[in-house]
């Protein structure tokens, strides 16, 4: 990390130096005001048109200053720019489509039509990222991409551009897997604590409960241009057993157990950091070199599971129950969920057993029946750990009585078992053929109905 922070204030310094001095020679401001979207369109043009790095690096440093001082509406126009002004050169394109058409398909011929049909935008996505703090600025401004693109299709083309170059730059080649515990930096501590997504770090006594004691770890990936900010993060318990509710696991006042005791490693949260970095896939890197670094330190652990959040559930349940055509719910069952309704229903031991009897097999209809438009399941959580090649496990009923666990799944949480040995297989069958690997446990768990149609089909 050291390392990083000294290479990156090196690089960081030179930029600098170029900046002030292709300032001087353009005749630059210091590129801290606002600006609008004309002038950020010129600003762009020119970045495309120049070759001096002195005057690149000013360039792309006071147009990232200027959009990120400009309003909101310059913003969203500059953005809208990037889509309508910014596409190929059709001159270009045009010629190169002849030569193609007149010449025949020759290699050269094929390499200048690839050349001429890349936007422009792409290029000057590059030379801004030539700026000292590009990269972090482009992911910024993808954020601000993300959040508007429902409301102008045009600026998927120029989202499709930032993740194929997102892609590259993000790739598993460039990312530093860092340890995170009680002695990393406090201000990179603090963003743990701000970027957690699936379990709230309510104060620094959470936080230390997560990453100083033996039976705990915590590991993330970083980036040499965003060294201070990680990317993802991971949340480790080293247990006896695979647990089947989040509870114990964050107790303040458990006792930790020394780490040559644990037999299970189990991922506990996983939380993306940069939504400008939104579908670039560090996760399946993470949890597998996660899993090397353990086995190397603590050969002892031979267990790797997940206690997963079910996001999905009670949204998909409360259609269930809304459509008078349900072919899962019987008047029994309907009136049996009913109890969902009433926010104690957890408390009452009784109401909770006919509940789980009810709940248990329209989960496993859920995650194994459930499909998408690209025939995956429907939940987020489980597309991720199966697409990573787990196997789900096991369906806990209230592992999760958090209000948040309540809300969005009733409680429920999984288990997701990466199982070394077949990782690769269950990865394969899942991604040519959609199936979700499952223990006999949850299967025979399926709906009678539900189950027979999946024997019939396999």
């Amino acid at each position: 990390m050291a390392t990083l922070g000294l290479d990156r204030a090196f690089l960081g310094n030179l930029l600098n130096t170029l900046t002030t001095r292709g300032r001087s020679l353009l005749g630059l401001s210091s590129g801290s005001d606002a600006m609008s979207k004309a002038e950020l369109v010129t600003l762009g043009e020119t970045l495309l048109s120049r070759r001096g790095e002195a005057s690149g690096v000013a360039l792309a440093n006071t147009l990232l200053a200027g959009y990120a001082a400009a309003s909101d509406d310059d913003q969203l126009a500059f953005l809208n720019a990037l889509a309508d002004l910014f596409g190929p050169d059709m001159t270009q394109l045009n010629a190169a489509l002849a030569a193609v058409r007149d010449k025949g398909a020759s290699p050269d011929a094929i390499s200048q039509l690839l050349k001429a049909a890349e936007p422009r935008r792409q290029e000057l996505i590059r030379r801004l990222n030539l700026a000292p703090g590009g990269t972090a600025s482009l992911v910024r401004m993808r954020e601000a991409l993300l959040a508007h693109i429902a409301d102008h299709p045009a600026l998927k083309h120029v989202d499709g551009d930032f993740v194929h170059l997102f892609s590259s730059w993000f790739n598993r080649g460039f990312l530093v897997l860092q340890r995170i515990d009680w002695t990393t930096p406090a201000n990179i501590l603090e963003k743990i604590i701000r970027y957690e997504q699936v379990h709230a770090i309510s104060n620094w006594d959470d936080l230390r409960s997560r990453l100083a004691p033996s039976d705990r770890r915590c590991y993330g990936f970083f980036h040499p241009q965003l060294v201070d900010e990680p990317l993802i993060f991971v949340e480790v318990a080293l247990t006896r057993e695979s647990p089947a509710a989040i509870a114990p696991l964050l107790d303040l006042t458990r006792t930790p157990i020394a780490a040559s005791e644990a037999t299970t490693a189990v991922f506990y949260s996983i939380s993306n950091t940069q939504r400008g970095l939104g579908g670039i896939s560090f996760g399946n890197f993470l949890i597998k070199q996660v899993v090397e670094d353990i086995k190397r330190e603590l050969p002892n652990v031979q267990t790797f599971v997940t206690l997963s959040p079910v996001p999905g559930f009670a949204a998909w349940l409360k259609r269930e129950r809304a459509s008078e055509n349900s072919a899962l719910l019987d008047a029994t069952t309907r009136a049996t969920l009913d109890a969902l309704d009433r926010p104690d229903w957890a408390d009452d031991a009784t109401v909770a057993e006919q509940v789980k009897a009810a709940l248990l097999p329209l989960a496993a209809y859920y995650f194994l029946e459930v499909k998408g438009p690209r025939g995956h399941p429907v939940d987020p959580v489980a597309r991720f750990h199966l697409g990573n090649g787990a196997q789900l496990e096991r369906l806990n009923f209230l592992g999760d009585r958090s209000e948040k666990g309540m809300q969005q799944s009733h409680g429920l949480m999984v288990n997701y078992l990466y199982a070394l040995d077949k990782i690769e297989a269950n990865h394969e069958a899942y991604a040519e053929k959609g199936q979700v690997a499952s223990s006999p446990v949850v299967r025979k768990m399926l709906p009678v109905r539900a189950a027979a149609e999946t024997s019939a089909s396999a």
